[in-house]
């Protein structure tokens, strides 16, 4: 199996974590990834687009002229689409571009994303967080003794996530934090470099295993019957 060391926030190697092989296989899924980018990405549009029919522009309902005998065409109403300033067919109205994405492909690109990462060298596991008081210049320090880049995406455990590592890297430039239960392949795809605590990346890998124990549960239920 294979290991990545586990550093301190200095950069120096503190001991070594196991890497389970069913999750960190080297291989990268690219089609799954730009499945789960294009539906993390349609979640986050507005949908907010809207125009007016002729129900809703201004204007009177009163018939112009008599329907016959003028010599004009016949109109019902100002407020037609075929009129300037009348209604608009068909137009944009607000909507969501949500939808539904099976959890299973949403795992298989967390485990592309994890393994393309590891493959290009821009993974790091620190032991902690941990620093003395929540001061954006020690955490800056920190990452450039990291050797992150100009992105990076700061991965914690819920059960240890503080408020002095949510305060001391909010306002660093390129640098975001979430959660390991809410991290995405997307994440992971838009930074340069990705750092997760040694108990953030334990979480990640439980969860990743035992879904993965299930889908190879099934495909063997399937080929058995």
């Amino acid at each position: 199996m294979a290991n990545i060391d586990v550093v301190n926030l200095g950069g120096d190697k503190v001991g070594e974590f196991e890497l389970a092989p069913q999750i960190f296989t080297g291989e990268v899924n690219e089609a799954l990834l730009w499945e789960s980018v294009k539906h993390y990405r349609a979640a986050l549009r507005q949908g907010t687009a809207a125009t007016k029919n002729r129900k809703l522009v201004s204007g009177s309902g009163k018939k112009l002229w008599k329907q016959k005998g003028t010599g004009r065409a016949r109109v019902g109403s100002i407020r037609s689409p075929l009129w300037r300033s009348g209604g608009t067919v068909h137009g944009p109205q607000p909507r969501s571009y949500e939808y539904a994405f099976p959890r299973k492909k949403l795992m298989g690109a967390l485990r592309s994303a994890l393994s393309a990462k590891l493959a290009e060298g821009r993974l790091t596991v620190v032991d902690s967080f941990t620093v003395a008081e929540a001061k954006t210049k020690l955490y800056q320090a920190a990452l450039r003794a990291l050797k992150t880049g100009k992105t990076t995406l700061l991965v914690e455990s819920s059960r240890k996530l503080d408020e002095t590592l949510y305060l001391g890297s909010r306002n660093l430039a390129g640098v975001e934090l979430v959660l390991s239960s809410e991290v995405h392949p997307y994440d992971l795809l838009r930074y340069e470099h990705a750092v997760f605590s040694r108990d953030a990346i334990e979480a990640l890998q439980e969860t990743l295993v035992k879904q993965a124990s299930k889908r190879h549960a099934a495909e063997s239920q399937k080929g058995a019957a």
